[in-house]
């Protein structure tokens, strides 16, 4: 497969991946599974011929996103431009999973938000015609305003600029990374590797409410790290601590909110209730 074919698929992908994308069941098939970068890189690992270094690139852009949020509607980035366009011209080019994560912010940064709003400031005018539609009784001027025009608009505008940053942008970032110092493309590397960190650790702030939890995590952190245990066995291991958590908190908490019956005979809320 060519990198015009390999280009125009990832393109599909990332449209198949739209929140209001209803082919891969928006939300649920779309967004949160074809649209999650870890996922994304599967695919595209598949698409370009190396499924190692695709994971890889979707892992690390996984961890920069994890913990990204939507606040009103609004959001600092296009998480399915960013992973698409990010690991899909990371993998036309070097494969790095540092340069996927510079390529993924850069590209969900300026081709997600500025297409994503433009979308979204566009819809506004089949809205008007869907209401239009909807007053005169006209059945196919509200399925052309509510489905078939928004979905062409939706495929152009992930479809084409997810192909043009790869197609085109091969070659520029090839050329721009043979071009740079050493050095620049060293600092490139170690911020690539620090953003997923930050990920995870805006996701911990937002997850750890205690200290013992802080301690858990240190503790499964180490047997990762030093006692070189895989992620199937710490799970168990989590799972274990997590049961014996949750059965003495649990009892405590219930033995804190039992009623206590205490007997008082001829006490009564109302005295009078009974002369």
């Amino acid at each position: 497969m060519g990198l015009f074919l390999q280009a125009l698929v990832t393109g599909i992908f990332c449209y198949l991946g739209a929140v209001d994308c209803p082919w891969a069941y928006g939300v649920t098939g779309g967004y949160y599974i074809l649209g999650r970068p870890l996922v994304t890189g599967l695919v595209l690992g598949i698409v370009f011929g190396d499924v190692q270094a695709g994971v890889l690139c979707g892992l690390a852009v996984q961890g920069v996103f994890i913990a990204s949020m939507h606040t009103g509607g609004a959001s600092s980035s296009e998480i399915t431009y960013a992973g698409y366009g990010g690991i899909g011209l990371a993998l036309a080019t070097t494969k790095d999973p540092a340069v996927a994560v510079t390529l993924s912010i850069l590209i969900g940064q300026t081709f997600g938000l500025i297409f994503y709003n433009l979308r979204m400031a566009g819809f506004s005018y089949f809205n008007r015609k869907a209401e239009d539609a909807c007053r005169n009784n006209d059945k196919r001027g509200l399925l052309m305003n509510q489905i078939v025009w928004p979905q062409i608009v939706t495929a152009i505008v992930r479809i084409v600029p997810v192909w043009a940053a790869i197609y085109f942008g091969q070659g520029a970032v090839e050329a721009m990374l043979n071009g740079m110092p050493e050095v620049i493309t060293t600092v490139i590397s170690v911020l690539g590797g620090v953003l997923p960190a930050l990920g995870i650790a805006m996701l911990m702030n937002m997850l750890i409410k205690n200290k013992l939890e802080i301690v858990l995590f240190l503790f499964g952190f180490s047997l990762a790290a030093f006692a070189g245990l895989s992620t199937v066995a710490i799970l168990f291991i989590a799972l274990a601590f997590a049961y014996l958590i949750f059965v003495t908190s649990g009892n405590s908490e219930a033995a804190a909110a039992k009623p206590q019956m205490v007997e008082a005979e001829g006490v009564y809320e109302d005295e009078g209730l009974f002369d």
